[in-house]
Protein backbone atom coordinates (compact mmCIF):
# COMPACT_ATOMS: atom_id res chain seq x y z
CA UNK A 1 0.00 0.00 0.00
CA UNK A 2 1.52 3.35 -1.04
CA UNK A 3 -0.80 5.72 0.76
CA UNK A 4 1.04 6.10 4.05
CA UNK A 5 3.33 8.92 2.98
CA UNK A 6 0.32 10.91 1.80
CA UNK A 7 -1.88 10.55 4.85
CA UNK A 8 -2.47 13.26 7.39
CA UNK A 9 -4.25 13.28 10.76
CA UNK A 10 -7.87 13.71 9.82
CA UNK A 11 -9.56 15.82 7.16
CA UNK A 12 -12.84 16.77 5.55
CA UNK A 13 -14.59 15.04 2.71
CA UNK A 14 -14.13 16.12 -0.88
CA UNK A 15 -17.73 16.25 -2.02
CA UNK A 16 -17.76 16.06 -5.78
CA UNK A 17 -13.96 16.25 -6.06
CA UNK A 18 -13.73 13.43 -8.55
CA UNK A 19 -16.33 15.00 -10.87
CA UNK A 20 -14.31 18.22 -10.97
CA UNK A 21 -10.97 16.50 -11.23
CA UNK A 22 -10.20 17.65 -14.76
CA UNK A 23 -10.98 21.27 -13.98
CA UNK A 24 -8.79 21.14 -10.90
CA UNK A 25 -5.80 19.60 -12.63
CA UNK A 26 -2.82 21.33 -14.09
CA UNK A 27 -2.84 20.73 -17.87
CA UNK A 28 -0.75 17.77 -18.86
CA UNK A 29 1.49 19.70 -21.19
CA UNK A 30 2.67 23.23 -21.74
CA UNK A 31 0.73 23.37 -24.99
CA UNK A 32 -2.52 23.22 -23.01
CA UNK A 33 -1.56 26.33 -21.02
CA UNK A 34 -1.23 29.02 -23.68
CA UNK A 35 0.67 32.09 -22.55
CA UNK A 36 2.23 30.37 -19.53
CA UNK A 37 5.55 28.64 -18.95
CA UNK A 38 6.60 26.11 -16.33
CA UNK A 39 9.25 27.65 -14.07
CA UNK A 40 9.43 24.91 -11.45
CA UNK A 41 8.05 21.43 -10.87
CA UNK A 42 8.37 19.11 -7.87
CA UNK A 43 6.63 16.09 -6.38
CA UNK A 44 4.63 16.09 -3.14
CA UNK A 45 3.45 12.50 -2.64
CA UNK A 46 4.94 10.46 -5.49
CA UNK A 47 3.61 9.00 -7.65
CA UNK A 48 0.24 10.60 -6.93
CA UNK A 49 0.72 14.35 -6.58
CA UNK A 50 3.05 17.05 -7.81
CA UNK A 51 3.12 20.82 -8.19
CA UNK A 52 4.00 23.02 -11.13
CA UNK A 53 4.69 26.73 -10.77
CA UNK A 54 3.58 28.54 -13.91
CA UNK A 55 4.40 32.07 -15.00
CA UNK A 56 2.16 34.18 -17.19
CA UNK A 57 4.26 35.35 -20.12
CA UNK A 58 2.23 38.53 -20.50
CA UNK A 59 2.01 39.94 -16.98
CA UNK A 60 4.62 37.87 -15.11
CA UNK A 61 2.15 36.49 -12.54
CA UNK A 62 2.83 33.10 -11.01
CA UNK A 63 0.33 30.27 -10.53
CA UNK A 64 0.34 27.25 -8.23
CA UNK A 65 -0.97 24.21 -10.08
CA UNK A 66 -1.64 20.84 -8.47
CA UNK A 67 -1.25 17.63 -10.48
CA UNK A 68 -3.21 14.60 -9.25
CA UNK A 69 -4.42 11.39 -10.94
CA UNK A 70 -7.46 11.62 -13.20
CA UNK A 71 -10.01 8.91 -12.44
CA UNK A 72 -11.93 7.06 -15.12
CA UNK A 73 -15.71 6.88 -14.96
CA UNK A 74 -15.30 3.43 -13.40
CA UNK A 75 -12.96 4.85 -10.77
CA UNK A 76 -15.36 7.68 -9.92
CA UNK A 77 -18.24 5.27 -9.40
CA UNK A 78 -16.12 3.08 -7.14
CA UNK A 79 -14.88 6.09 -5.16
CA UNK A 80 -18.44 7.27 -4.49
CA UNK A 81 -19.58 3.79 -3.47
CA UNK A 82 -16.50 3.19 -1.30
CA UNK A 83 -16.92 6.54 0.42
CA UNK A 84 -20.49 5.74 1.39
CA UNK A 85 -19.65 2.28 2.69
CA UNK A 86 -16.61 3.52 4.62
CA UNK A 87 -18.62 6.32 6.28
CA UNK A 88 -21.41 3.96 7.31
CA UNK A 89 -19.00 1.64 9.12
CA UNK A 90 -16.39 4.20 10.22
CA UNK A 91 -16.89 3.68 13.96
CA UNK A 92 -15.89 0.02 13.68
CA UNK A 93 -12.56 0.69 11.96
CA UNK A 94 -9.19 0.61 13.82
CA UNK A 95 -7.73 3.67 15.47
CA UNK A 96 -4.25 3.23 14.00
CA UNK A 97 -3.77 5.09 10.71
CA UNK A 98 -1.98 2.29 8.85
CA UNK A 99 -4.67 -0.19 9.83
CA UNK A 100 -7.43 2.20 8.75
CA UNK A 101 -5.82 2.63 5.36
CA UNK A 102 -5.67 -1.14 4.95
CA UNK A 103 -9.36 -1.21 5.91
CA UNK A 104 -10.02 1.31 3.13
CA UNK A 105 -8.37 -1.02 0.64
CA UNK A 106 -10.58 -3.88 1.85
CA UNK A 107 -13.65 -1.66 1.38
CA UNK A 108 -12.71 -0.76 -2.18
CA UNK A 109 -11.99 -4.38 -3.10
CA UNK A 110 -15.34 -5.39 -1.57
CA UNK A 111 -17.16 -2.70 -3.58
CA UNK A 112 -15.45 -3.80 -6.80
CA UNK A 113 -16.61 -7.35 -6.19
CA UNK A 114 -20.16 -6.35 -5.26
CA UNK A 115 -20.56 -4.14 -8.33
CA UNK A 116 -18.91 -6.65 -10.62
CA UNK A 117 -16.53 -4.07 -12.05
CA UNK A 118 -12.92 -4.39 -13.06
CA UNK A 119 -10.18 -2.03 -11.98
CA UNK A 120 -6.47 -2.08 -12.80
CA UNK A 121 -3.94 -2.06 -9.98
CA UNK A 122 -2.91 1.47 -10.89
CA UNK A 123 -6.46 2.83 -10.81
CA UNK A 124 -7.13 0.99 -7.56
CA UNK A 125 -4.19 2.89 -6.05
CA UNK A 126 -5.64 6.15 -7.40
CA UNK A 127 -9.03 5.47 -5.81
CA UNK A 128 -7.31 4.68 -2.52
CA UNK A 129 -5.30 7.90 -2.84
CA UNK A 130 -8.46 10.02 -3.03
CA UNK A 131 -10.18 8.06 -0.28
CA UNK A 132 -7.20 8.40 2.07
CA UNK A 133 -6.79 12.10 1.20
CA UNK A 134 -10.43 12.62 2.09
CA UNK A 135 -10.56 10.74 5.38
CA UNK A 136 -6.97 10.74 6.59
CA UNK A 137 -5.77 14.02 5.11
CA UNK A 138 -7.15 17.47 4.39
CA UNK A 139 -9.12 16.90 1.23
CA UNK A 140 -8.82 19.56 -1.39
CA UNK A 141 -5.98 21.41 0.38
CA UNK A 142 -3.98 18.28 1.19
CA UNK A 143 -1.30 18.92 -1.43
CA UNK A 144 -0.45 22.53 -0.48
CA UNK A 145 -0.50 21.58 3.21
CA UNK A 146 2.08 18.87 2.53
CA UNK A 147 4.19 21.25 0.43
CA UNK A 148 7.15 22.46 2.51
CA UNK A 149 7.33 25.54 0.24
CA UNK A 150 3.84 26.75 1.23
CA UNK A 151 3.38 28.97 4.29
CA UNK A 152 -0.34 29.82 4.05
CA UNK A 153 -3.39 28.38 2.32
CA UNK A 154 -6.51 30.53 2.10
CA UNK A 155 -9.96 30.68 0.54
CA UNK A 156 -12.10 33.83 0.38
CA UNK A 157 -15.32 32.13 -0.71
CA UNK A 158 -16.82 29.69 -3.23
CA UNK A 159 -16.03 30.05 -6.93
CA UNK A 160 -12.75 31.78 -6.10
CA UNK A 161 -9.31 30.22 -6.51
CA UNK A 162 -7.61 29.00 -3.37
CA UNK A 163 -4.49 31.09 -2.75
CA UNK A 164 -1.19 29.93 -1.31
CA UNK A 165 1.73 31.90 0.07
CA UNK A 166 4.79 30.30 -1.47
CA UNK A 167 8.22 30.85 0.11
CA UNK A 168 9.75 31.72 -3.24
CA UNK A 169 6.89 33.27 -5.24
CA UNK A 170 4.78 34.95 -2.55
CA UNK A 171 0.97 34.99 -2.65
CA UNK A 172 -0.25 33.22 -5.80
CA UNK A 173 -3.52 31.69 -6.97
CA UNK A 174 -3.95 27.97 -7.52
CA UNK A 175 -6.05 25.75 -9.74
CA UNK A 176 -8.02 24.58 -6.68
CA UNK A 177 -11.42 26.00 -5.71
CA UNK A 178 -14.74 25.24 -4.02
CA UNK A 179 -17.55 25.44 -6.54
CA UNK A 180 -20.54 25.81 -4.23
CA UNK A 181 -21.40 27.39 -0.89
CA UNK A 182 -22.54 24.01 0.42
CA UNK A 183 -19.23 22.34 -0.40
CA UNK A 184 -17.20 25.10 1.24
CA UNK A 185 -19.46 25.27 4.32
CA UNK A 186 -19.12 21.51 4.82
CA UNK A 187 -15.35 21.74 4.43
CA UNK A 188 -15.04 24.54 7.01
CA UNK A 189 -17.28 22.73 9.51
CA UNK A 190 -15.24 19.56 9.24
CA UNK A 191 -11.91 21.39 9.46
CA UNK A 192 -13.00 23.03 12.70
CA UNK A 193 -14.45 19.76 13.97
CA UNK A 194 -11.13 18.02 13.35
CA UNK A 195 -9.54 20.71 15.50
CA UNK A 196 -11.80 19.87 18.43
CA UNK A 197 -13.65 23.18 18.21
CA UNK A 198 -17.17 24.22 17.13
CA UNK A 199 -18.35 26.64 14.46
CA UNK A 200 -21.96 27.54 13.74
CA UNK A 201 -24.22 30.45 12.86
CA UNK A 202 -24.17 31.51 16.52
CA UNK A 203 -20.35 31.19 16.69
CA UNK A 204 -19.36 31.96 13.08
CA UNK A 205 -15.66 32.72 13.60
CA UNK A 206 -13.02 30.40 15.08
CA UNK A 207 -9.26 30.37 15.66
CA UNK A 208 -7.83 26.93 16.34
CA UNK A 209 -5.07 24.44 15.54
CA UNK A 210 -5.40 21.57 13.10
CA UNK A 211 -4.23 18.10 14.15
CA UNK A 212 -1.02 18.60 12.15
CA UNK A 213 -0.26 21.74 14.19
CA UNK A 214 -1.16 24.28 11.50
CA UNK A 215 -3.09 27.35 12.60
CA UNK A 216 -6.64 27.75 11.28
CA UNK A 217 -8.77 30.88 11.15
CA UNK A 218 -12.23 30.16 9.75
CA UNK A 219 -15.58 31.88 9.25
CA UNK A 220 -18.87 30.20 8.40
CA UNK A 221 -21.52 31.36 5.96
CA UNK A 222 -22.31 35.02 5.39
CA UNK A 223 -22.68 36.02 9.04
CA UNK A 224 -19.39 37.93 9.17
CA UNK A 225 -18.09 37.68 5.58
CA UNK A 226 -20.14 38.82 2.59
CA UNK A 227 -18.96 36.19 0.10
CA UNK A 228 -19.52 33.15 2.29
CA UNK A 229 -17.30 30.85 4.34
CA UNK A 230 -13.57 31.54 4.43
CA UNK A 231 -10.48 29.96 5.92
CA UNK A 232 -6.80 30.71 6.29
CA UNK A 233 -4.38 27.97 7.28
CA UNK A 234 -0.92 28.97 8.41
CA UNK A 235 1.15 25.86 7.93
CA UNK A 236 3.15 24.30 10.73
CA UNK A 237 6.73 23.17 10.27
CA UNK A 238 6.97 19.70 11.77
CA UNK A 239 10.59 20.29 12.82
CA UNK A 240 10.84 23.95 13.92
CA UNK A 241 13.80 26.03 12.87
CA UNK A 242 16.86 26.14 15.08
CA UNK A 243 18.93 29.32 15.42
CA UNK A 244 21.34 27.68 12.97
CA UNK A 245 18.54 27.45 10.41
CA UNK A 246 17.71 31.14 10.86
CA UNK A 247 21.37 32.03 10.40
CA UNK A 248 21.47 30.04 7.16
CA UNK A 249 18.25 31.72 6.00
CA UNK A 250 19.68 35.14 6.79
CA UNK A 251 17.07 36.03 9.43
CA UNK A 252 19.94 36.68 11.85
CA UNK A 253 23.70 36.25 11.87
CA UNK A 254 26.02 34.54 14.34
CA UNK A 255 26.64 37.74 16.36
CA UNK A 256 22.92 38.22 16.94
CA UNK A 257 22.50 34.56 17.85
CA UNK A 258 25.30 34.78 20.42
CA UNK A 259 23.73 37.89 21.95
CA UNK A 260 20.32 36.22 22.20
CA UNK A 261 21.88 33.04 23.60
CA UNK A 262 23.58 34.95 26.42
CA UNK A 263 20.47 37.00 27.20
CA UNK A 264 18.05 34.06 27.28
CA UNK A 265 20.37 31.79 29.23
CA UNK A 266 20.63 34.51 31.90
CA UNK A 267 16.87 34.95 32.21
CA UNK A 268 16.46 38.34 30.53
CA UNK A 269 12.92 39.40 29.57
CA UNK A 270 12.42 39.58 25.83
CA UNK A 271 9.68 40.30 23.28
CA UNK A 272 9.88 39.56 19.57
CA UNK A 273 7.78 42.20 17.83
CA UNK A 274 6.84 42.81 14.20
CA UNK A 275 4.03 43.04 11.69
CA UNK A 276 1.77 40.32 10.34
CA UNK A 277 3.60 37.28 8.90
CA UNK A 278 7.02 38.74 9.79
CA UNK A 279 8.07 35.47 11.43
CA UNK A 280 7.78 36.49 15.09
CA UNK A 281 6.69 33.09 16.38
CA UNK A 282 9.26 31.25 14.24
CA UNK A 283 12.06 33.35 15.71
CA UNK A 284 10.74 33.06 19.26
CA UNK A 285 10.39 29.28 18.98
CA UNK A 286 13.92 29.09 17.63
CA UNK A 287 15.66 31.12 20.33
CA UNK A 288 13.74 29.34 23.10
CA UNK A 289 16.14 26.48 22.42
CA UNK A 290 18.79 28.54 24.25
CA UNK A 291 16.92 27.99 27.54
CA UNK A 292 18.90 25.53 29.70
CA UNK A 293 17.28 22.07 29.57
CA UNK A 294 16.86 21.80 33.34
CA UNK A 295 14.69 24.93 33.58
CA UNK A 296 10.90 24.77 33.92
CA UNK A 297 8.94 26.45 31.14
CA UNK A 298 5.23 27.26 31.05
CA UNK A 299 3.80 28.47 27.75
CA UNK A 300 0.47 30.21 27.19
CA UNK A 301 -1.20 30.32 23.76
CA UNK A 302 -4.54 30.87 22.06
CA UNK A 303 -3.69 28.35 19.37
CA UNK A 304 -0.78 25.94 19.57
CA UNK A 305 2.23 27.18 17.61
CA UNK A 306 5.17 26.74 19.97
CA UNK A 307 7.24 23.56 20.00
CA UNK A 308 9.88 23.50 22.73
CA UNK A 309 12.29 20.55 23.06
CA UNK A 310 12.36 20.63 26.87
CA UNK A 311 10.98 17.85 29.05
CA UNK A 312 10.07 20.24 31.88
CA UNK A 313 7.57 22.16 29.77
CA UNK A 314 3.92 22.82 30.62
CA UNK A 315 1.78 23.69 27.56
CA UNK A 316 -1.26 25.85 28.32
CA UNK A 317 -3.95 26.51 25.69
CA UNK A 318 -7.02 28.72 26.01
CA UNK A 319 -10.48 27.18 25.72
CA UNK A 320 -13.69 28.50 24.21
CA UNK A 321 -16.77 28.72 26.42
CA UNK A 322 -20.38 27.91 25.67
CA UNK A 323 -23.64 29.78 26.03
CA UNK A 324 -24.16 33.47 26.64
CA UNK A 325 -21.58 35.88 27.98
CA UNK A 326 -21.86 36.45 31.73
CA UNK A 327 -22.24 40.17 32.61
CA UNK A 328 -20.16 39.73 35.76
CA UNK A 329 -17.14 37.93 34.27
CA UNK A 330 -17.46 38.92 30.62
CA UNK A 331 -16.88 35.26 29.70
CA UNK A 332 -18.93 32.31 28.54
CA UNK A 333 -19.39 29.31 30.77
CA UNK A 334 -16.27 27.14 30.69
CA UNK A 335 -14.11 29.74 28.93
CA UNK A 336 -10.44 29.80 29.89
CA UNK A 337 -8.64 32.84 28.52
CA UNK A 338 -5.01 34.01 28.48
CA UNK A 339 -5.44 35.92 31.74
CA UNK A 340 -6.78 32.82 33.50
CA UNK A 341 -3.85 30.76 32.25
CA UNK A 342 -1.30 33.36 33.30
CA UNK A 343 -2.69 33.50 36.85
CA UNK A 344 -2.43 29.72 37.03
CA UNK A 345 1.07 29.79 35.57
CA UNK A 346 2.43 32.08 38.27
CA UNK A 347 1.46 29.47 40.87
CA UNK A 348 3.50 26.79 39.09
CA UNK A 349 6.88 28.36 39.88
CA UNK A 350 8.22 28.42 36.30
CA UNK A 351 11.72 29.56 35.47
CA UNK A 352 10.46 30.97 32.16
CA UNK A 353 7.00 32.09 31.07
CA UNK A 354 6.43 32.10 27.31
CA UNK A 355 3.36 33.91 25.91
CA UNK A 356 2.52 33.07 22.31
CA UNK A 357 1.15 36.58 21.68
CA UNK A 358 0.62 39.33 24.24
CA UNK A 359 -2.43 41.40 23.35
CA UNK A 360 -5.00 41.51 26.18
CA UNK A 361 -5.32 42.26 29.85
CA UNK A 362 -2.85 39.49 30.63
CA UNK A 363 -0.15 42.00 29.56
CA UNK A 364 -0.37 43.89 32.87
CA UNK A 365 0.23 40.70 34.84
CA UNK A 366 3.12 39.76 32.55
CA UNK A 367 4.87 43.07 33.22
CA UNK A 368 4.14 42.79 36.92
CA UNK A 369 5.80 39.39 37.03
CA UNK A 370 8.79 40.67 35.03
CA UNK A 371 9.18 43.55 37.47
CA UNK A 372 9.45 41.04 40.32
CA UNK A 373 12.19 39.02 38.63
CA UNK A 374 10.20 36.45 36.62
CA UNK A 375 11.74 35.69 33.22
CA UNK A 376 9.19 36.13 30.43
CA UNK A 377 9.35 35.91 26.64
CA UNK A 378 6.65 36.46 24.04
CA UNK A 379 5.58 38.05 20.78
CA UNK A 380 3.75 41.31 20.19
CA UNK A 381 2.20 42.77 17.06
CA UNK A 382 3.77 46.15 16.30
CA UNK A 383 5.46 47.81 13.32
CA UNK A 384 8.20 49.70 15.21
CA UNK A 385 9.54 50.44 18.69
CA UNK A 386 7.66 53.77 19.28
CA UNK A 387 4.31 52.24 18.33
CA UNK A 388 5.14 49.25 20.53
CA UNK A 389 5.56 51.50 23.57
CA UNK A 390 2.46 53.47 22.60
CA UNK A 391 0.34 50.31 22.35
CA UNK A 392 1.57 49.09 25.72
CA UNK A 393 0.56 52.36 27.37
CA UNK A 394 -2.77 52.73 25.58
CA UNK A 395 -6.07 50.88 25.82
CA UNK A 396 -6.68 48.10 26.61
CA UNK A 397 -3.23 47.21 28.02
CA UNK A 398 -2.55 50.39 30.05
CA UNK A 399 0.96 49.40 31.20
CA UNK A 400 2.59 52.20 33.25
CA UNK A 401 5.73 53.54 31.62
CA UNK A 402 7.77 52.76 34.72
CA UNK A 403 6.74 49.11 34.42
CA UNK A 404 7.58 48.90 30.72
CA UNK A 405 11.28 49.12 31.56
CA UNK A 406 11.03 45.69 33.21
CA UNK A 407 11.38 44.46 29.63
CA UNK A 408 15.07 44.01 28.87
CA UNK A 409 15.24 43.30 25.13
CA UNK A 410 13.02 43.91 22.13
CA UNK A 411 13.76 41.99 18.94
CA UNK A 412 12.11 43.80 16.02
CA UNK A 413 11.47 41.56 13.03
CA UNK A 414 10.40 42.60 9.57
CA UNK A 415 9.46 41.12 6.22
CA UNK A 416 11.09 42.77 3.21
CA UNK A 417 12.11 42.25 -0.39
CA UNK A 418 15.77 41.54 -1.12
CA UNK A 419 16.83 41.03 -4.74
CA UNK A 420 13.20 40.42 -5.69
CA UNK A 421 12.69 37.75 -3.03
CA UNK A 422 10.55 38.09 0.10
CA UNK A 423 12.70 37.58 3.20
CA UNK A 424 12.33 37.83 6.96
CA UNK A 425 15.00 39.65 8.89
CA UNK A 426 15.64 40.82 12.44
CA UNK A 427 15.60 44.55 11.74
CA UNK A 428 17.03 45.61 15.09
CA UNK A 429 17.68 44.54 18.66
CA UNK A 430 16.94 47.21 21.24
CA UNK A 431 17.60 47.23 24.99
CA UNK A 432 15.22 49.02 27.36
CA UNK A 433 17.24 50.77 30.04
CA UNK A 434 14.98 52.99 32.12
CA UNK A 435 13.16 56.33 32.12
CA UNK A 436 14.74 59.70 31.31
CA UNK A 437 14.17 61.77 34.45
CA UNK A 438 13.91 65.04 32.51
CA UNK A 439 11.66 63.98 29.62
CA UNK A 440 9.92 60.91 31.01
CA UNK A 441 10.74 58.99 27.81
CA UNK A 442 11.84 55.37 27.76
CA UNK A 443 15.61 55.14 27.38
CA UNK A 444 16.68 52.60 24.75
CA UNK A 445 19.96 51.33 23.39
CA UNK A 446 20.01 49.91 19.86
CA UNK A 447 22.65 47.19 19.75
CA UNK A 448 22.13 45.68 16.28
CA UNK A 449 20.57 46.93 13.06
CA UNK A 450 19.96 45.37 9.66
CA UNK A 451 21.13 47.14 6.50
CA UNK A 452 18.59 46.37 3.77
CA UNK A 453 20.90 47.55 0.97
CA UNK A 454 23.75 45.14 1.75
CA UNK A 455 21.49 42.64 3.55
CA UNK A 456 23.87 42.57 6.50
CA UNK A 457 23.75 43.05 10.26
CA UNK A 458 25.80 45.60 12.16
CA UNK A 459 26.55 46.08 15.85
CA UNK A 460 26.03 49.81 16.24
CA UNK A 461 26.41 50.22 20.02
CA UNK A 462 27.94 48.39 22.94
CA UNK A 463 25.49 46.26 24.87
CA UNK A 464 24.75 47.47 28.38
CA UNK A 465 22.86 44.23 28.95
CA UNK A 466 26.03 42.21 28.40
CA UNK A 467 27.77 44.42 30.97
CA UNK A 468 24.90 43.81 33.39
CA UNK A 469 25.19 40.05 32.93
CA UNK A 470 28.95 40.31 33.43
CA UNK A 471 28.50 42.14 36.75
CA UNK A 472 25.76 39.77 37.94
CA UNK A 473 27.95 36.71 37.29
CA UNK A 474 31.08 38.38 38.69
CA UNK A 475 32.89 38.02 35.38
CA UNK A 476 35.86 40.06 34.25
CA UNK A 477 35.94 41.85 30.90
CA UNK A 478 38.26 39.13 29.61
CA UNK A 479 35.82 36.44 30.66
CA UNK A 480 32.86 38.21 29.00
CA UNK A 481 34.79 38.49 25.76
CA UNK A 482 35.88 34.86 26.05
CA UNK A 483 32.24 33.84 26.57
CA UNK A 484 31.11 35.67 23.46
CA UNK A 485 34.00 34.43 21.33
CA UNK A 486 33.55 30.85 22.51
CA UNK A 487 29.85 30.84 21.68
CA UNK A 488 30.53 32.41 18.29
CA UNK A 489 33.12 29.80 17.41
CA UNK A 490 30.86 27.00 18.58
CA UNK A 491 27.88 28.12 16.50
CA UNK A 492 30.11 28.53 13.46
CA UNK A 493 31.40 24.99 13.95
CA UNK A 494 27.81 23.69 13.97
CA UNK A 495 26.68 25.56 10.85
CA UNK A 496 28.05 23.04 8.29
CA UNK A 497 26.25 20.21 10.10
CA UNK A 498 22.60 19.29 9.68
CA UNK A 499 21.50 19.75 13.31
CA UNK A 500 17.99 18.57 14.11
CA UNK A 501 15.63 20.63 16.23
CA UNK A 502 15.42 17.92 18.89
CA UNK A 503 19.19 17.89 19.49
CA UNK A 504 20.18 21.55 19.22
CA UNK A 505 19.41 22.49 22.85
CA UNK A 506 21.39 19.43 24.02
CA UNK A 507 24.39 20.66 22.05
CA UNK A 508 24.03 24.10 23.62
CA UNK A 509 23.85 22.52 27.06
CA UNK A 510 26.93 20.40 26.30
CA UNK A 511 28.84 23.56 25.42
CA UNK A 512 27.72 25.22 28.66
CA UNK A 513 28.89 22.31 30.80
CA UNK A 514 32.01 21.00 29.01
CA UNK A 515 35.03 22.46 30.75
CA UNK A 516 33.84 26.05 30.74
CA UNK A 517 33.76 26.20 34.51
CA UNK A 518 37.54 25.69 34.73
CA UNK A 519 38.10 28.34 32.05
CA UNK A 520 35.93 30.83 33.91
CA UNK A 521 37.72 30.25 37.21
CA UNK A 522 41.12 30.67 35.56
CA UNK A 523 40.12 33.88 33.79
CA UNK A 524 38.45 35.22 36.91
CA UNK A 525 41.63 34.73 38.93
CA UNK A 526 43.61 36.60 36.26
CA UNK A 527 41.07 39.41 36.41
CA UNK A 528 41.36 39.66 40.20
CA UNK A 529 45.15 39.93 39.96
Amino acid sequence: MKMDGNSGNGGPQEQGQEERNDRNQIPGSESRTPGREIVEEYTISPPFSSVKILRDLENGSYYYNVNEPTLSENGRILLRASRGRFVSAMESYPLEKKERIEAMKDVVVSVIESLGRKLSEGELENVLYYLAKEFEGYGKVEVPLLDENVEDVSCVGPNNPIYVVHKKYGSISSNLSFESEEELDAFVRLLVQRSGKHISISVPMVDCSLPNGSRLQATLGKEVTRNGSTFTIRTFKRDPFTPLDLIKLGTMNVDLAVYLWLAIENGENMFVIGGTASGKTTTLNSILQFIPPNKKIVSIEDTKELNIPHENWVESITRQGTGDVSPSSGKRVGEVNMFDLLKSTLRQRPDYIVIGEVRGREAYTVFQSMATGQAALGTFHSNDIPSFVHRLEGEPLKIPRSMITALDVVVFQTVAAVAGTTVRRIDSIVEFEGIDSSTGEVLTNTVFTWDSVSDSFNRVNRSNLERKIMARNNWSIDLLERELEGREEYLKSLLPRNIEFSTFSNLVNRFNTSGKGDQRQELQKKGEK
